[in-house]
C-alpha cells in the first residue's frame, strides 16, 4: 500500500504497530488527513487505534482494510456498517479511488 500511495503523489507515514502509529501521529505538527489501518492487528484493533487517534485530534479520517469481507466484520460487531472499508486484496486503482473518495467527503 505504501508504494502504491507514494506513486500517486501522497506523503505516507508508516508504522509497524499501533503503538508506533500513536507515537508518529502525536509527533505531527498538523492532523493526519487519513489513517489507513488493518482491522485486525496484534496488540490493538484498528477500530481502537482509529478511535484513539481521532478523539485526540491526530487523525481526521480513517480507512479500514481487511481480508475479511465488510459483512463479516459488521456482523461480528468489529466495525460499524458505515465506515470506510477496503477489502483485501486490492489494486492501485481501487486504493486510489477509495482514498480520493474519502478525502473529498466533507
Amino acid at each position: 500500500g505504501q508504494k502504491m500511495l507514494e506513486s500517486l503523489g501522497y506523503r505516507v507515514l508508516t508504522a509497524d504497530s499501533p503503538k508506533e502509529a500513536i507515537r508518529l501521529a502525536g509527533e505531527q505538527a498538523a492532523p493526519i488527513p487519513l489513517l489507513i489501518t488493518d482491522v485486525v492487528m496484534p496488540g490493538m484493533s484498528g477500530r481502537d487505534l482509529a478511535q484513539q487517534l481521532t478523539a485526540e485530534g491526530c487523525v481526521l479520517k480513517v480507512l479500514f482494510m481487511s481480508g475479511y469481507t465488510a459483512d463479516i466484520i459488521a456482523n461480528r460487531g468489529i466495525l460499524d456498517k458505515d465506515v470506510n472499508f477496503l477489502p483485501k486484496p486490492f489494486n492501485r486503482d481501487q486504493l486510489a479511488l477509495k482514498v480520493r473518495e474519502i478525502l473529498e467527503k466533507t
